[in-house]
């Protein structure tokens, strides 16, 4: 009686004619938020809002991967993709006066006083000192062209595949401790450039 009731429920055309109403509505709600914002920015605010959003994942998981997260892959290729995605304020911010005292502080640190430089301080070492040393060539030229998008693809695919090996297959790399938040970082990597490029080429 009860399975009878569930299968009346299941198919009952008020309901259904409900469940289509809501998602009409979600329709209609995505397609508001479409228009206000390019209305807002264009297709150029989702870009900025892209990089600074990877930029952020990319530093997630540059920290993670020194703290817990130890794994096999060669994660300091993080190191060029922040480089490369990193908004302008925080890269202009970073290679001018502030940027050389924290290089300053970390190479005397580690020439001077290695036993008091902890190792996960390396790779976010290594960014900073890149920040501020890059030619010009990288740090005007390239940054400002599709190149760099096309560098922070390549990085993106390669962690994102070395990921999903490393955990068994895409469907595991949900699955394990810090998977999603690991597999969501890795994924959001790969969708700015994807976007970013798309935008370029239209």
């Amino acid at each position: 009686m009860g399975r009878n009731g569930y299968l009346a429920m299941k198919t009952d055309p008020a309901t259904q004619d409900l469940i289509n109403s809501d998602i009409d509505e979600l329709k209609i709600a995505a397609k508001r938020l479409i228009n206000h914002a390019t209305k807002l920015g264009g297709l150029g605010f989702g870009t900025s809002f892209l990089k600074w959003v990877a930029s952020f994942a990319a530093i997630y998981l540059l920290i993670l991967d020194r703290t817990n997260w130890r794994t096999n892959m060669l994660t300091s290729l993080l190191v060029p993709y922040i480089f490369f995605s990193l908004p302008t304020v925080l890269f202009r911010f970073f290679r001018g006066e502030v940027g050389r005292w924290i290089a300053f502080i970390a190479i005397v640190l580690r020439l001077f006083i290695p036993r008091h430089f902890p190792d996960w301080l390396e790779m976010p070492a290594s960014l900073i000192l890149l920040l501020v040393v890059a030619p010009s060539f990288f740090a005007d030229t390239l940054r400002d062209s599709w190149v760099n998008l096309l560098i922070c693809l390549i990085i993106a695919c390669y962690l994102l595949q070395e990921h999903i090996r490393a955990s068994g297959g895409f469907r595991n790399s949900f699955t394990q401790t810090h998977g999603i938040s690991n597999t969501v970082g890795l994924i959001v990597l790969l969708v700015y450039p994807v976007w970013a490029l798309i935008i370029h080429f239209l």
